[in-house]
């Protein structure tokens, strides 16, 4: 695991906003507007970057009308759907392009309150590396709320990290976060970018926050993408635990196989040797030979990996902040 506690409590001031977007293209036109009307108070220097995620309505035309009326506005279309994660890393990767300080990500659908916005980042200010916006009352359908819930539980309690609203598109985070948890966003690992910061050392903390109704269209959540983002809880999970040391769970299953596959082939050897009984055709054989030659496979693995993670570790400098 790589320590990342490089970040200053200076106040900058040169905001960057993300704003993904697929199939939005009725609430960009009221949701930008009124995105520019709060930040230009605290920051004459922001720019907003829409990425358009494969949209198959008028996204992409209505995010170059809105260029066209504000300069601070980027617009960039992905080739095709490939989801709220990849949207992100590319928007991450253009803010650090822009030379932006705080990055602060928001959705397209009108639910998060640029009103906010004053609060996260004096909160930001404060000392944190991340704050997230938490929605503790929330504007969504019955199931959306109730599998929400259940999601947040589960990930604190599987991640070790403390927090009500793992899931909120509505983040402020400085840049050396946005370019530390980048690298990680594919699949539905957005949803883990407070438990991704959070394990490279960075200071996270939650801001109650209005949330508002959707103003027009369907939402995409759908049930498929709970389970796809309980399975991407398990990687981080990984991630979190074996990350700097794969041979203690890769080997812990090797040690455990190879016993067992030794001691039933110690067991049909006694049979043999000291009972004379047949043992050639005893399925029991197979079975100790395979789980003995699975267990030498699992050892090995484990020490390749750790083999990877020391030369990885090798060229990794840890950065730390000096205590004032």
């Amino acid at each position: 695991m790589i320590l990342r506690l490089d970040s200053t409590l200076a106040k900058p001031r040169h905001c960057v906003i993300v704003i993904p977007a697929y199939n939005e293209a009725e609430n960009l036109g009221h949701v930008v507007p009124e995105i520019i009307s709060y930040i230009s108070k605290i920051d004459s220097k922001f720019q907003i970057i829409i990425i358009d995620d494969g949209s198959t309505d008028g996204t992409v035309d209505a995010i170059a009308q809105l260029a066209k009326k504000h300069p601070q506005i980027i617009g960039e279309s992905m080739p095709r759907n490939l989801g709220k994660a990849a949207a992100l890393k590319r928007g991450f990767a253009l803010a650090e392009e822009r030379g932006g300080q705080i990055v602060i990500m928001m959705d397209a659908d009108g639910q998060d309150d640029p009103a906010e916005l004053e609060a996260l980042i004096a909160t930001l200010d404060s000392g944190y590396d991340l704050v997230t916006g938490a929605r503790y009352t929330r504007n969504d359908r019955f199931i959306k709320r109730t599998t929400s819930k259940l999601y947040n539980a589960t990930t604190s309690a599987i991640s070790g990290v403390k927090g009500k609203d793992f899931n909120s598109g509505f983040k402020v985070m400085r840049l050396s976060v946005a370019q530390a948890v980048g690298s990680m966003m594919y699949g539905e690992m957005h949803r883990y970018l407070t438990v991704i910061a959070s394990w490279f050392g960075y200071r996270i903390t939650e801001v109650h926050v209005t949330h508002r109704k959707r103003l027009l269209g369907k939402s995409k959540y759908g049930l498929a993408r709970f389970w796809r983002g309980f399975i991407d809880l398990v990687t981080i999970r990984f991630l979190l635990a074996y990350e700097s040391r794969p041979s203690h769970l890769i080997g812990a299953f090797g040690v455990l196989s190879l016993l067992g596959g030794v001691g039933i082939l110690v067991y049909v050897s006694i049979l043999r040797i000291f009972l004379d009984e047949t043992i050639g055709n005893r399925p029991i054989l197979t079975i100790g030979v395979l789980l003995t030659v699975v267990g030498i496979q699992l050892l090995v693995f484990g020490l390749l990996a750790e083999l990877q993670v020391f030369q990885r570790n090798r060229s990794v400098e840890v950065r730390t902040r000096p205590i004032k």
